[in-house]
C-alpha cells in the first residue's frame, strides 16, 4: 500500500510543478525543483519499500513506469515550451519522449501476446539519468545568469538521450524476438 502511495504522489506532483512554470521568480522555480527532487527521490523508495516489506504488486509493476514516463515527459514539455531547453537540444526531448511512447506502445502490444519484457537495469539508470538532467535544468531556472548550471542539464539530456537510445533498442530488439 505505501508503496504504490509513494508512486502515486509522483503523478499528484505533476501538477503543482507544472503550476509553478505560470509563476514567475525564483521561489516558483525552486518549488517546481524541489517538488520534482522529492518525486525522483519517491521512484527510488517506492521499489524499495515494495521489496522490502514484500509489497511487490502487478498494479505497482504497472504503475510505476507510468509515473516515471508522466513525470519525466510533462516536465521536458514545460522545458522546452518555456525555451530552457531550446534549438538543436530539443531533438534529445523528442527523442527521450519518442521512446518512452514507443517502448510503452510496445509493452502494451507485448502483453496482449502475455509475453513480458522486464524493465532492464539499463533503464533504470536511464531514468536516472534524465531525472538528473531535469533537476538541473530546472535548477537554471532558478539562476538563469549561472550558464553552467544550464550547460551541465544539457550535457546530461544528452547522456540521457543517448542512454535512452540504448535502452530502446534494446527493448526493441527483445520485443521483435518474442513476435517472431
Amino acid at each position: 500500500m505505501w508503496p504504490n502511495l509513494l508512486t502515486l504522489s509522483r503523478i499528484f506532483a505533476i501538477p503543482f510543478i507544472v503550476a509553478c512554470f505560470y509563476v514567475q521568480g525564483f521561489w516558483a522555480h525552486l518549488i517546481a525543483t524541489v517538488l520534482f527532487i522529492i518525486a525522483c527521490i519517491t521512484d527510488f523508495f517506492d521499489g524499495y519499500f515494495a521489496r522490502q516489506w514484500k509489497q511487490v504488486s502487478a498494479f505497482g509493476r504497472f504503475l510505476d513506469p507510468v509515473a516515471d514516463k508522466l513525470l519525466v515527459s510533462t516536465i521536458l514539455l514545460m522545458l522546452s515550451g518555456y525555451g530552457i531547453i531550446n534549438g538543436v537540444h530539443l531533438i534529445a526531448a523528442a527523442v527521450i519522449l519518442a521512446r518512452e511512447i514507443i517502448v510503452s506502445g510496445l509493452r502494451g502490444f507485448l502483453s496482449e501476446m502475455q509475453m513480458k519484457v522486464p524493465v532492464t537495469r539499463y533503464a533504470k539508470w536511464k531514468t536516472a539519468m534524465q531525472m538528473s538532467a531535469i533537476s538541473s535544468l530546472l535548477c537554471s531556472a532558478m539562476f538563469p545568469d549561472a550558464i553552467i548550471i544550464r550547460q551541465f542539464g544539457i550535457i546530461l539530456l544528452w547522456l540521457a538521450t543517448v542512454m535512452t537510445i540504448f535502452t530502446g533498442a534494446r527493448y526493441l530488439k527483445a520485443g521483435i524476438v518474442r513476435m517472431v
